[in-house]
């Protein structure tokens, strides 16, 4: 009876074992899954931000172009006129 006490403690104890062990392996792979979501999160705030600065950068560009064009645009015309006047003083 004492074996059959004994072999039964230590069956529970495997069990027991084995349990803690699975269970063990679910926490470890559901921290690894809560790590993994928040990764995924700060990936796509990430992804968020860059894409704001750069729609922003494009803004910023197109700016600087339009006011380039301008300001070619006004030299241009300021070229136009001292050339009438060189013209002008010339003849």
């Amino acid at each position: 009876m004492k074996e059959f006490e004994d072999s039964l403690a230590k069956l529970k104890r495997e069990q027991m074992e084995r349990e803690s062990g699975l269970l063990s392996q679910l926490m470890s792979q559901a921290q690894s899954t809560k790590d993994l979501k928040t990764f995924e999160a700060d990936l796509a705030a990430r992804k968020n931000e860059i894409l704001f600065k750069v729609t922003a950068e494009i803004e910023d560009c197109k700016n600087a172009v339009k006011e380039a064009e301008d300001l070619t645009n006004r030299l241009k015309k300021h070229l136009v006129q001292l050339q009438n006047l060189h013209r002008i003083l010339t003849h």
